[in-house]
Order: C-alpha cells, then structure tokens, then sequence
C-alpha cells in the first residue's frame, strides 16, 4: 500500500507518517525544505522535493498512491499575510486534492479544522453545522474556503475525499498559542485573559490515529470531527494546576474587557512585531466558543482519546524539559523585541488603569 503525505514533517504529520510506517505502508512525504527532508527520511518515509503550490513537483511522488493525506496548511495567529494564507490554505489545497482525484487516487484524507464552523456561540455542534462567518482569524477564513468552496464542490463532482476535522490539537512538540499558553503558565501566568475562551483538546498522537481511522473505515464525502472535550480556558488553567502543583493565576479578566483593546493589538502590531497570543487576532478571538462533539467519528470510525490527564501530563514534563534549552538558544533581545515588550507593558498599564480608575465611573 503507497501513501502520500502532504505536511509529513508537521506536528500532526508526523504522527501520521510514523503510524502508516508501522502499518507497512510505502509512504512518500512532500518535503519543501532540506530540513524537512531530513526528518522524513529519519523516520523511513520517502522525501519527495516539492511543495503544494506546484502541482508538478507532487505528480511523480503522487502517481500509484492509494490513499493521500493532505495534511500541511498556513497557520500563524496574528500574521497579516493574508496573501499567503489563501495561497496554501486555498490554492494550494486545490493543487493537492485536483491532482489526486486526477490520478485517480481511491481514497483522499483532507485536514480541515472545527474552527470552519466560526464562533458556535456556546452551542456544541456536529458536522451538520454550518455558518458562512464571521470570521475571527485568517486561518479561520481560508480553512473555511478550502473546506467548503474547494474540498466540498469536488466531493460533488466525485472527488473520494474523506474530510478530519481537529479541534486543538496538544502534546509535545507542539508550537501553537496552546503550547504557548501552557509554558507562560509553566512560567508564572499573573493572569488569565479572558477565561470563557472555550474550545477542544484532543492529543496529537489520537488525532494522528483519527487520520488513520478515516482512511481505513471513513465513508467518502463524510466529514468526521476529531475534538475532545470542550474546556473554558479558565477550567483548563485551574486543571493544569491541579495536574502539576502550582499556582493558579487568581485574576481573571473577563473577555469583554479586553475585547475592545484589539485595535490597540493591531496599532502595535503595525510597529513591531507581537508574539501571537498578544495579537489582534488573539484578542479578538477572546470570548469565542469552538464547541464540536466526535460522536460519529467515535462510533463510525473507532476514535478514541486518551484521558486528558495522562495527556497533559506528558505535555507539561516535555515543556520542562524544553524549558531550559530555549533559553539557552535564544539570542539576546533586539531593540525591537525590546520595545515590543515596552509597548505591551505600557499597554497593559494603560488597560489596568482603566479596569481600576474608568471602569468605575460608568
């Protein structure tokens, strides 16, 4: 059996290029960097040169396959290059999943996300549901359109595409604002922004296994959710304290709050560069619930999590372990990195100022 993988040296790629390996498959891996390369290859898989954009250089590694994974995409909270993102996200899926309804490929496994559904305003939705924005991040966007104007409509035509949907995705590795969000607290959170954010968490190696899952038993032109439990930021920091002994942050500031200083987020980042959960978009995003429930992936596929305990365990002991190194590696702030910090101070002074002083008066 020949699999292809687009994203194979990704955090969720990985995962599934390692399972197809145990499974015997031959897989051929899409690799855009010489760095990328190397990780597929250590781990046994094919590396073909090539990238999503360029429908050439998938064809030769593409050709004989019988199921493809396209799991790479553009995703980067706050990033105003909203350029790109349609560029990966959209056009380059179109590339991948033309070509292999064009090769004649049998089984097609597209990554989408739960974030396609857009704010679900506290209610916890399956695969039926659908809104057409708005929207709160780039990402969200162009995963919308590539869901629902590119994956879709070749489903109709009769592409054999299977679509997975993750909600958050953790464990070790990882580098999202998730992963973000757990080492600031790791370090020493002083507060919690907006604590009603709410979303899922599945482990990265059982949505890697929801992949695999959708290949063998998943029904073509289905959609299957892979999200765990929803959490409201709030719960989940109490829980990370409960798991690993330290402090809760007793000051919780409520999204509604903070919304309104997303322009400000945006003025900023015009200026200098902000790390992603201080950006507008994170900001804007606070207060959101991306609510989806895995009932049929469960039941139709098989799916299943482990305990979000265990998982988190593993993903703390690995952050603490990375904890140092990162020091270690990074170079010594720049003027800009210096001024960013100057700005978000200053910004969080003038927000507390008013919580306190203006607040008060209305």
């Amino acid at each position: 059996m020949k699999a292809f993988v687009t994203g194979g040296s990704g955090f969720i790629g990985q995962r599934v290029v390692r399972k197809l390996l145990v499974r015997e498959y031959d897989v051929y891996a899409l690799a855009r960097t010489e760095e990328s390369m190397a990780v597929l290859t250590a781990m046994g898989a094919t590396a073909v040169p090539g990238d999503i954009t360029d429908t050439a250089s998938m064809r030769a590694g593409m050709k004989g396959s019988d199921v493809v994974f396209h799991i790479a995409a553009w995703y980067k909270l706050g990033s105003p290059d909203w350029m790109k993102a349609e560029t990966i996200n959209v056009s380059g899926t179109r590339k991948v999943l033309r070509l292999a309804h064009e090769l004649g490929v049998p089984k097609i496994v597209y990554t989408s996300t739960v974030t396609v559904f857009g704010d679900t305003k506290g209610e916890l939705v399956d695969e039926t549901f659908f809104q057409g924005g708005p929207f709160l991040t780039e990402y969200n966007r162009t995963k919308w359109l590539a869901h629902y104007k590119v994956a879709v409509p070749l489903i109709e035509k009769g592409a054999p595409i299977i679509i997975v949907m993750p909600g958050v995705v953790y464990g070790p590795g990882d580098t999202s604002s998730i992963a973000d969000m757990m080492r600031l607290f790791f370090r020493g959170l002083p507060a919690i922004p907006g604590p009603d954010l709410t979303v899922t968490y599945a482990h990265v190696e059982d949505v890697a296994e929801g992949h695999i899952l959708a290949a063998e038993k998943g029904k073509i032109g289905e959609s299957y959710i892979l999200a765990g439990p929803p959490i409201p930021l709030g719960e989940m920091i109490d829980f990370w304290a409960h798991l690993t002994g330290k402090r809760a942050p007793g000051l919780r500031i409520p999204s509604e709050w903070i919304r309104p200083f997303a322009p400000l987020m945006s003025f900023i980042e015009s200026i200098i560069p902000l790390p992603p959960i201080f950006s507008r978009e994170a900001v804007a995003s606070l207060g959101a619930t991306y609510m989806a429930r895995s009932d049929k992936a469960r039941t139709q596929l098989g799916w299943q999590t482990r305990p979000l305990q265990t998982g988190m365990l593993e993903t703390f002991e690995w952050i603490a372990e990375t904890e140092a190194e990162r020091e270690e590696m990074a170079p010594p702030p720049t003027s800009e990195q210096t001024l960013a910090k100057l700005a978000l101070t200053a910004a969080f002074g003038l927000f507390l100022a008013w919580l306190l002083f203006g607040r008060r008066r209305t």
